[in-house]
């Protein structure tokens, strides 16, 4: 399985339409439909406007080829490279992206854009709510002549008390913990994400493509709910595990860190809760299950980088560009992964070229995060698991077969190397590590990641047409390079 990394500009905020007259709203003219909407939208009808609407532009009528096209069909993986690290090839078509925002945004098409989508969404709301208001007006009017039923409530919303472990209480403890992260490159280039605070020195963790325009000379500000802005640094960068760490300048002395979960524990249809900053909506909860675990993913930013694996953690909370590297919680408000990628349809959604949610992201175990962002603290440099060998990065169900030549000419198996030393060749197909089943070399990449160097596992493959097994400890390499 593979997917993009997502990018988004930073939209701007949309128009807000005028609020609705005192006066009880006029009745209809005669013959109109009692339901009718009003001429502002139908907004039960299809989007009067496309999403990557930029400031100042109008909304225009429907697209007449409403709905869009099909998509066309996904592509596979390609590339090729080493165990320890490998690149993705490109595919046409749909796999969409991670969530967050390392890259420009395109022109927008047609003059329909995101702000127009909001801004459509918001009249219809605010219609209907008008459209209610007169109705119970007059409804009131006519019930005071023979005296009003109304039951108040006598508590506001702001004093009712959130039970532990309900939606609403663990957005509100950690809402206060989680950033909206804006990069730029030094050119301008740039977009959204999201990260979470990880320990009490000002240390925030988010995904690697969000930050990857700031790290050679670029600008970084985190922004709290609270609207406070803090400039930042990026401490280390993972480009294959997608993780990085960046820090607060001024750092205020009241940080609370995000309790950290353990992401091995976590059960197929545990309830999650995911933080984010949807298409520059910042600080946007959304909610779902984990709907599958070790999920290979291989994920990239589509400029035809390197490629990033994980072992992912896959849930339907609802995902969107800008999402990226923000926090996936438990139903306690444990972190138990950073959103990462999801699964799109390739136009994107209403044929705009941006993905968004299908009920498909992943995000990386924390349990792994965790261990990534420690090294980059006190190092800098993220540190992989490796085993020495190159793997085909062909999609395949049967296996991750070692090359007959390495990458750049090298030997496929380091001489003296951990799948040296275990006895594997070219030409053997990997199967299983430890009771993990393998069947392809990003599935094998992204198992071996959630390991660290040192760590001894069970390799099963194939030669000959013969099962063997063997025991190998991994290595490790220092660095993306």
């Amino acid at each position: 399985m593979s997917t993009e990394n997502e990018g988004t500009a930073v939209p701007p905020a949309p128009s807000a339409p005028p609020p609705p007259a005192d006066a009880p709203a006029a009745s209809a003219p005669q013959g109109a439909h009692p339901g009718a909407a009003p001429a502002a939208g139908d907004p039960y009808g299809p989007p009067a406007a496309q999403a990557h609407q930029g400031a100042g532009e109008s909304s225009s009528a429907p697209d007449p080829s409403w709905p869009p096209p099909p998509p066309p069909a996904t592509p596979a993986y390609g590339g090729d490279g080493a165990a320890g690290h490998g690149a993705a090839g490109q595919g046409g078509g749909g796999w969409g992206a991670g969530w967050g925002a390392a890259h420009q945004q395109p022109a927008p098409k047609n003059g329909r854009g995101r702000g127009g989508l909001v801004a459509a969404v918001l009249v219809a709301a605010l219609v209907a709510g008008g459209l209610g208001g007169g109705l119970g007006y007059t409804l009131a009017e006519e019930n005071d002549s023979g005296g009003s039923t109304t039951v108040s409530s006598t508590t506001s919303g702001g004093n009712v008390k959130r039970d532990p472990g309900t939606v609403a209480a663990v957005a509100a403890a950690a809402l206060p913990s989680t950033v909206t992260i804006e990069a730029a490159s030094s050119s301008g280039e740039g977009g959204t994400g999201t990260g979470f605070v990880f320990d009490k020195q000002g240390h925030i963790v988010t995904n690697n493509h969000v930050v990857a325009d700031a790290v050679d000379g670029g600008n970084l500000t985190a922004t709290f709910p609270n609207g406070k802005k803090y400039d930042a640094e990026v401490v280390g960068n993972a480009q294959g595990y997608d993780v990085a760490v960046i820090k607060l300048k001024n750092a205020p002395s009241d940080l609370k860190p995000l309790t950290l979960g353990n992401s091995d524990d976590v059960a197929v249809g545990d309830s999650t809760i995911a933080i984010g900053a949807p298409f520059g909506l910042s600080n946007t909860v959304t909610t779902g299950i984990i709907s599958a675990k070790n999920r290979p993913v291989a994920s990239s930013d589509g400029s035809g980088s390197k490629a990033s694996y994980m072992s992912a953690l896959q849930t339907d909370a609802s995902i969107n560009p800008g999402n990226s590297g923000g926090p996936l919680l438990d139903a306690q408000g444990n972190v138990i992964g950073i959103n990462s990628a999801i699964q799109s349809t390739s136009n994107g959604g209403f044929g705009t070229g941006q993905a968004g949610s299908i009920g498909l992201g992943f995000a990386i175990p924390i349990n792994q995060a965790k261990y990534v962002a420690q090294e980059l603290i006190e190092t800098g440099k993220p540190v992989y698991a490796k085993i020495g060998a190159s793997v085909s990065l062909e999609d395949s169900t049967n296996g991750a077969q070692i090359t007959e030549q390495g990458v750049g000419g090298t030997e496929p198996v380091d001489p003296g190397g951990p799948a040296d030393k275990a006895g594997l060749k070219p030409g053997d197909v990997i199967t299983k590590l430890d009771d993990r089943v393998i069947d392809s070399g990003p599935t094998l990449i992204g198992e071996i990641w959630t390991h660290k160097p040192g760590d001894e596992v069970t390799i099963t493959y194939e030669r000959g047409g013969k099962e063997h097994t063997t025991e190998l400890t991994l290595g490790s390499r220092v660095g993306d390079s």
